[in-house]
């Protein structure tokens, strides 16, 4: 095993283990201190925490968002115990983060509506091929709470339990909220 100039055996990763033992040995690596381990980490992991932002938050302050995802983890690392891999526990945090992001914003209060018009308007059709198939351009057009419901639901999985305790509103709400925004996707995609 290669001895670094600390003389602390450094660890290396088989390629053949699975990816969360390699992110287990990272986190272990990063949570000491080390800063490749955590780029390591990052790198791994940004694409997917990035596509998760933009589908929540929308595309323009993505990039903004995502860093902010890796900057809290940094500080949390510390208290990620290995009770779920290490792609669960970042996913979860990086939701927290968008949501603490929109309240910060002053979004939360107009997010949920019974407005018909609203995704009236944002189900309008687009005349070119390409936006027909732009699901990405759907889903930006969605109100904030409709598109983030759909994403949490749909996309990422959740039950209307575990989205209606994240964002704090009733279950009925949540089912609403993505029946609406489905309806709006479809008319937009269709």
């Amino acid at each position: 095993m290669p001895t670094p100039a600390s003389g602390v055996p450094a660890l290396t990763r088989d390629p053949s283990e699975p990816r969360y033992a390699a992110d287990a040995v990272e986190v272990t690596l990063a949570a000491s201190g080390d800063a490749h381990a955590f780029e390591r980490l990052y790198r791994r992991h940004v694409t997917r925490i990035h596509n998760l932002v933009r589908r929540m938050h929308g595309p323009d302050d993505a990039d903004e968002v995502t860093q902010d995802v890796f900057v809290r983890a940094w500080e949390k690392l510390g208290t990620f115990r290995g009770e779920s891999t290490f792609s669960t526990w970042l996913h979860r945090l990086a939701v927290n983060v968008v949501l603490t992001h929109r309240e910060a914003r002053g979004r939360r209060r107009n997010r949920f509506s019974d407005d018909e018009q609203l995704l009236a308007g944002a189900a309008a059709r687009h005349t070119t091929p390409e936006a027909a198939m732009d699901l990405e351009g759907a889903l930006a057009r969605l109100p904030d709470g409709a598109r983030e419901i759909f994403v949490l639901h749909d996309v990422e999985g959740y039950r209307h339990e575990e989205i209606a305790e994240m964002l704090g509103l009733a279950t009925g709400t949540s089912k609403s909220q993505l029946h609406r925004a489905r309806m709006a996707l479809r008319e937009w995609l269709d």
